[in-house]
């Protein structure tokens, strides 16, 4: 791990510069665990796909001190000591031609049918690289080599809420209507950003997702479903 300054309030941890499963659970771990000690004085984590960034009261903390503490706990003994369940959804979506914008350009450009392209897309467990963007998007990986895609090249001025998209890699979810140049190929029924509940964000880095296939039908009744219902419906845990 290297340590960085920024300014008098903050500092940077950076892990290996890449994008890959085992180092992002190292910061996702990494940031439980911190988080979990409840230090005094640190205002806030941000954790992204090979770093995470602490922000912290620069009366109580310096960056050389806060450094060595968290050294510290990033120990040989706290690597092979700490426990980490990740967090597990089954996550609906529907493919249907009023939600899947760019499916059918998608397919036509692969040559291959829709059909396939949903298939590729269900046949994998992703996790949850970060949060960022807007509140509450989800960046997952890693997407088969066989999905892998350009951004649009004209992004949409108002991409829904809730639409499942590709773009290189990786696979995302628009927690609200926002501008954007992903190829959307659906749409979730699940509700994953509101920013009135005590936790506004549905996924938290490090989460591990499945989708799986509904119909229009279902997509509307699952839309119907409040939080407590939802996380009793496709939340689960494994270590």
């Amino acid at each position: 791990m290297y340590f960085y300054p920024l300014g008098d309030d903050a500092l940077l941890i950076n892990f290996e510069q890449k994008i890959n499963r085992e180092i992002n659970q190292e910061v996702a771990k990494l940031t439980s665990y911190l988080r979990k000690k409840k230090v005094d004085g640190i205002r806030y984590y941000i954790p992204a796909y090979c770093s995470l960034t602490v922000g912290y009261d620069p009366v109580k903390w310096n960056f050389t001190d806060l450094t060595e503490r968290i050294r510290r706990f990033s120990d040989k003994t706290y690597r092979e000591s700490l426990e980490y369940n990740s967090r597990f959804w089954k996550i609906p979506v529907c493919y249907d031609p009023q939600y899947a914008l760019d499916l059918p350009a998608l397919a036509s450009e692969k040559n291959v049918s829709e059909e396939q392209i949903v298939t590729w897309h269900l046949s994998c467990k992703y996790q949850v690289y970060m949060l960022g963007f807007l509140p509450g998007f989800v960046y997952l990986g890693d997407l088969p080599e066989t999905l892998h895609c350009q951004r649009k090249k004209q992004p949409r001025m108002k991409v829904p809420a809730q639409s499942v998209a590709l773009a290189g890699a990786q696979t995302g979810i628009y927690p609200s209507s926002a501008p954007g140049g992903w190829q959307i190929i659906g749409k979730t029924p699940l509700s994953i950003f509101n920013p009135e509940n005590e936790e506004p964000f549905l996924f938290q880095m490090g989460d591990q997702v499945l989708f799986y296939q509904v119909d229009n039908t279902d997509f509307l009744e699952i839309a119907t479903l409040d939080l407590v219902n939802l996380k009793k419906l496709f939340l689960s845990y494994e270590s």
